[in-house]
């Protein structure tokens, strides 16, 4: 870390020493440049570049990057608590950084050696963004239904086709993208590339203009015969969608970090509206109906850290079958934040409802939390499945 700050223990999290200080460093971050402009970036729907260079300059996009390419050497969790601390202030522009992590992943996972060492330093340095493209108009639960195509010519691939709604979308200079290679395989004529911006025939579409999340850059992706090189291929044919899924088992965590800073800085916000808002002559945080909400917020909340915090350990331990405490901390961080949000905003009444404070933004910017990275409807699918393979499997083990 490029910056030092000092802070007490934090037991309860089991957090390291480097670890409290990135808690520490982003929450900095996020107070200092962040919060003077949170409200413009949701305004202008603009992308933060000036904030992005301040968390380049702190060495924040290497956390969770191995050291061998440029990175810190930890880990999700890492990952995890970089972006809770950035989205309690702004969920929006906390997705500059967690999203360049979504791109980045499938190159961490499945990419060569010549691979990482040719992308993975520059996202580290944070001087290059990266991006994740996979949903289409029909393929988007469905994210075995991809319809972009990918041709072998040669040593090239030639991509064609549309992706939407991808976060980065136009300011990341590198995007790994699901295409097609072979029809009528299902799921097993997916592959995966790296397809660098600038690139022939790689153009975007329009910018999306948001409910929440506005700070965030979502736009199309408009492939016209790129041609991509053979060695642009992650993994082998054929293992795209294994790619996603496993890279989605990796950053559902991530996203439920953005959801659990967003409903941290909701609650924090409401607690004190309701120690100084007065009302029949006393703190409204003195009536017995508010105080039941704020004590199931913070507890919702706290529940919520913990399934966060617990997934991400999992994962960079190494647990094998990491899809449902994934989905798990994805669905009910999610779930929590859209909760809580929504509390925060009738702590504070009619204030709550307008723009000159925070809580109705953080009420917006929670519900795509709830939807990306696989609907909390899909989410409960993953959990349930998983559930019933575990029994079976217990069953036939006999136990």
């Amino acid at each position: 870390m490029s910056q030092t700050v000092t802070t007490e223990p934090e037991v309860s999290l089991g957090f390291t020493e480097e670890q409290m200080m990135l808690k520490e460093l982003c929450a900095q971050i996020a107070r200092e440049k962040i919060l003077p402009v949170r409200a413009h970036y949701d305004e202008t729907g603009e992308f933060p570049w000036d904030v992005v260079k301040v968390m380049a300059d702190s060495d924040i996009y290497g956390v969770y990057i191995p050291e061998a390419y440029g990175g810190f050497g930890g880990g999700v969790l890492e990952m995890c608590i970089a972006t809770e601390e950035l989205s309690k202030v702004c969920g929006g522009i906390a997705l500059a950084f967690a999203a360049s992590a979504l791109g980045a992943y499938p190159i961490l996972l499945f990419g060569n050696d010549e691979q990482k060492k040719k992308y993975l330093p520059e996202i580290a340095a944070g001087t290059k963004l990266a991006a994740f493209g996979l949903t289409e108009a029909n393929a988007g639960s469905d994210a075995g239904a991809v319809e972009t195509r990918a041709e072998l010519d040669g040593d090239e691939y030639v991509l064609n086709g549309t992706k939407q709604w991808i976060t980065n979308g136009g300011e990341a200079e590198t995007y790994t993208v699901i295409a097609r290679t072979k029809k009528g395989a299902g799921i097993r004529g997916i592959s995966a590339f790296i397809v660098e911006k600038g690139t022939p025939g790689f153009d975007f579409g329009k910018k999306e203009d948001k409910m929440g999340i506005r700070g965030s850059a979502t736009r199309e992706l408009i492939f016209q015969d790129v041609r991509v090189p053979k060695e642009n291929l992650l993994g082998r044919e054929g293992m795209g969608f294994m790619v996603a899924m496993r890279t989605f088992d990796k950053s559902r965590p991530g996203v439920a970090a953005q959801a659990l800073g967003i409903a941290q800085g909701a609650f924090d916000e409401a607690v004190k509206y309701a120690r100084h808002r007065e009302q029949f002559g006393q703190p409204v945080a003195s009536f017995q109906g508010l105080q039941f909400m704020l004590a199931d917020m913070a507890t919702q909340i706290e529940a919520a850290r913990a399934l966060v915090y617990a997934s991400a350990r999992m994962v960079d331990a190494g647990v094998k079958d990491i899809g449902k405490i994934s989905a798990m901390a994805k669905v009910f961080a999610s779930d929590v934040a859209m909760k809580v949000t929504t509390d925060a905003v009738q702590v504070l009444g009619g204030y709550g409802y307008m723009k000159e404070y925070p809580v109705e933004k953080m009420m917006r910017d929670a519900k795509i939390t709830q939807i990306y990275e696989g609907t909390n409807q899909i989410q409960r699918s993953i959990i349930a499945s998983s559930i019933i393979k575990e029994s079976a499997a217990k069953e036939k083990r006999g136990e």
